[in-house]
């Protein structure tokens, strides 16, 4: 039976390339960084070399840059470490409706130490609410936080001129970006986008899990989250993970080579995907084509059919997708994203996700709206009203 993963938003399969370079690191090149010897010495070079990559990928210095466990960790730091080393500046920070749980979990526990929380909505297409988000800006916001890419329908913000507003509004806010979905598929600029902190995971982009980065501007004031013994100039103590951020490196350097060709194929497949779906009666398609949405995310949705049994009848078909944030999976709930942009309620529970990474092919794409095409009329006889 044909295998199709369609679920690379969740997570993705790493690069051969990066396996072979963790393994040697691992098994030849296994000191700690911070020792003084040879061995200490080599993999700290890897450390160097991992933040040139990536300070290449985002035209940032590799000064800025801050290894970690990944996307939860930034997120939790960016927001949790400007409020606590920004408390005297004020206590109200702006999100929106449309955020992963690593941003809305924290936020809703600063709301608990007192933090005043202002959400914006967005519109259809999932793109903020710019004149809403524009009053909401205060002379005591000391943080505005935004995802690039939002993960479940994959809408693009204008995050360039979202960082232009609040500069022009009050320059001592800061603005954090969630970059999860959006590093490796778009071109991202930080500074030109007047981004003061980014966070970004290794394993949505073909490298290791339980690894990831920040970009923090020089000059920004936030507190650490983690003590200990002061690695990374104090900004995140704990041994690094060599072999991780090695590897997280690497793919970043492959995704930067190789953008324009991973673009281009993941566009490919969305197209005949949506291409596909909006041809099916029944099916209304979420994500939008062009530059408004990321290239590698199709939302969907299925009147008369759960998205939960959908998606094990087309595992049981060799088809790999998702009902939501795979992150979300251990505690299941109706899409606050899918509320957000207006689905009707009738459908909020019948949507999936199919997202693209670079083993997928076009082809792919057929074989899933055939055995769509396949199952669709026999799971809506069986449907329970």
């Amino acid at each position: 039976m044909r295998e199709v993963y369609f679920d690379n938003a969740a997570t993705t399969r790493v690069r051969p390339e990066v396996v072979e370079l963790m393994n040697k690191v691992m098994l030849e090149d296994y000191g700690n960084p911070s020792s003084r010897h040879v061995f200490g010495m080599r993999a700290e070079q890897y450390l160097k070399t991992a933040a040139e990559q990536i300070a290449a990928c985002l035209k940032v210095k590799p000064a800025e840059i801050v290894f970690n466990s990944g996307g939860t960790e930034g997120n939790n730091t960016a927001l949790i470490g400007t409020a606590l080393a920004r408390k005297a500046y004020g206590k109200h920070i702006i999100s929106t409706n449309i955020e992963h749980a690593a941003v809305y979990k924290p936020l809703e526990f600063l709301e608990s130490l007192g933090y005043e929380i202002t959400i914006v909505g967005v519109d259809r297409q999932g793109q903020i609410d710019r004149e809403a988000l524009r009053a909401a800006i205060r002379p005591d916001t000391i943080l505005v936080s935004t995802m690039w890419v939002n993960n479940e329908m994959g809408a693009v913000e204008d995050i360039a001129g979202i960082g232009a507003m609040i500069k022009e509004i009050n320059p001592k806010t800061y603005f954090h970006t969630d970059a999860i979905q959006a590093f490796g598929k778009l071109t991202l600029r930080p500074k030109d986008a007047k981004v003061d902190m980014l966070t970004v995971s290794s394993h949505k982009i073909h490298g290791p899990k339980g690894v990831g980065f920040m970009y923090i501007r020089d000059g920004v004031r936030l507190n650490p989250l983690i003590y200990g013994g002061g690695q990374q100039k104090d900004r995140r103590s704990g041994t690094q993970d060599v072999p991780g951020i090695a590897g997280m490196g690497l793919a970043a350097e492959m995704y930067r080579r190789e953008h324009d060709a991973i673009e281009a194929g993941m566009l490919a497949i969305k197209d005949r995907l949506i291409g596909r779906l909006e041809a099916m009666e029944g099916v209304t398609v979420n994500s939008l084509r062009g530059s408004l949405s990321a290239p590698h995310v199709v939302s969907a949705s299925f009147a008369g059919v759960r998205a939960e049994v959908l998606l094990h009848a087309l595992e049981e078909k060799g088809i790999y997708v998702s009902s939501g944030s795979a992150c979300s999976s251990n505690h299941p709930a109706i899409s606050g994203t899918l509320q957000a942009i207006g689905v009707p309620k009738d459908l909020l529970d019948s949507t999936l996700r199919f997202s693209f990474g670079i083993y997928n092919v076009p082809e792919e794409a057929d074989y899933t709206a055939d055995r769509l095409e396949e199952l669709l009329p026999v799971l809506r006889r069986f449907r329970r009203y």
